[in-house]
């Protein structure tokens, strides 16, 4: 193969830094990246949707999409889905069809956002009947985990007021913490709640669940199956998101992350397009993790998935590109010479110690991934493989361009 002669290289010179380039490699063969249904369909902003030809139409064709991308990497067998988005009359039956392709239902996200009655909020409305509806469609987002055999509940609220005075920022305090113990207590051992918080939009003056600290503060009044969410593009400008990750680590309670991108607010761009820097740090504070007996139990448990809106991009190629920027990301925090890092830090020579990232960092880690997907039996090149695999093309001859597409998130369905 062409990367052979630099795979050959890189494993030399890994070596020498006393990495154990085996263990590295069984490290990205167990990586997993849980992909969204919504990402697959035509989905983009509240200003358009632009239409792309083949993309999936219902929940279905989603599945299959989800399971060609996990076929061309190897690390993507689960698949998030959005209810109602994805709502279906036989749960069995659909987690038949894709236990069929290959792959497993993953998180179950409800939405309290779209409805009409949530104009003012869903679980910290004043009115106790919308707070029902509320609480009512995330016990049945439990119920529907049940069935498909989820584990995870992933949680957002658009909830937050517009203006000072508009209401009670205690009372909807309150109003939260109730709606969520109710849904807590109806979970099932081994199913975690995962919380996940944004500092604006779409409400301007307070959002209820506005940042890792609230997210985190709720988390810990519930237990241990409640955990924090951290999707990369939540954050205001310079947020330390790595910092972050290593606090909720320290205290066990990273649940998992929302993977995307972002330049100015949540763009939902592709993860690791706009600062790759960042995840790598970000991966960086999850490998050291994984190696501490106080943190490795909530770091191997981290879900990893991604959360964006290809508006303007081949759906199934932007989904393939998110997964190789995630695993690139981790590939170069699984190579840090910890050992050195350790030494600089423990002398406080602060540049070594930074240079002993960027050093991973600035790695051409392609030939090792290469080398991990020839060995579990895939094309060592994901997106030329899916050029070749002629399935974009298929499914736009099979599918054709939906109708309807317009403003606000996933049309069809």
């Amino acid at each position: 193969m062409a990367y052979e002669s630099a795979y050959a290289l890189l494993e030399s010179t890994l070596q020498a830094k006393g990495i154990d380039v085996g263990e590295v490699k069984a490290a990205l063969k167990a990586q997993r990246v849980e992909t969204p249904s919504w990402g697959f369909g035509d989905s983009g902003t509240r200003f358009k949707t632009f239409p792309w030809a083949g993309s999936a139409r219902n929940v279905q064709e989603k599945l299959a999409d989800a399971a060609m991308v996990h076929r061309l990497t190897g690390v993507c067998p689960s698949v998030a889905l959005h209810i109602p988005w994805d709502k279906v009359s036989d749960w069995a039956e659909l987690k038949a069809y894709a236990d069929s392709l290959g792959v497993v239902i993953g998180a179950i996200n409800p939405n309290v956002f779209q409805d009409e009655c949530y104009k003012f909020g869903s679980a910290t409305n004043r009115d106790a009947s919308v707070r029902r509806r509320a609480v009512d469609h995330m016990l049945e987002c439990v119920e529907i985990a049940k069935t498909t055999g989820s584990t995870l509940i992933s949680l957002w609220f658009a909830d937050g007021t517009n203006y000072p005075g508009q209401d009670s920022l205690r009372e909807r305090k309150n109003r939260m913490a109730e709606s969520l113990r109710e849904v807590y207590r109806a979970m099932p051992a081994g199913m975690r709640m995962l919380i996940e918080y944004k500092f604006f939009e779409p409400a301007f003056y307070a959002t209820d669940l506005a940042d890792w600290g609230m997210a985190y503060s709720f988390a810990m009044k519930l237990g241990h199956q409640a955990q924090v969410l951290v999707d990369t593009g939540h954050h205001p400008q310079g947020t330390n998101i790595e910092h972050i990750v290593a606090f909720l680590l320290d205290e066990g309670k990273l649940g998992g992350f929302h993977f995307n991108a972002r330049k100015y607010a949540d763009d939902d761009l592709i993860v690791g397009t706009i600062n790759p820097f960042e995840l790598f740090l970000i991966f960086n504070e999850l490998v050291d993790a994984g190696k501490n007996a106080s943190t490795a139990d909530c770091a191997r448990d981290v879900a990893y998935m991604i959360d964006q809106s290809h508006n303007i991009e081949p759906k199934i190629e932007a989904m393939l590109q998110s997964v190789l920027n995630v695993q690139e990301a981790c590939a170069r925090a699984l190579i840090v010479d910890r050992a050195a890092l350790k030494k600089a830090q423990d002398a406080g020579d602060v540049l070594s110690a930074y240079r002993v990232l960027t050093d991973a960092y600035q790695t051409d880690i392609r030939p090792l991934l290469a080398r991990v997907r020839e060995e579990i039996g895939i094309d060592p090149d994901p997106l030329c493989a899916l050029k070749a695999s002629g399935y974009e093309k298929k499914i736009a001859e099979e599918r054709g361009i939906a109708s309807g597409a317009g403003g606000g998130y996933p049309t069809g369905d």
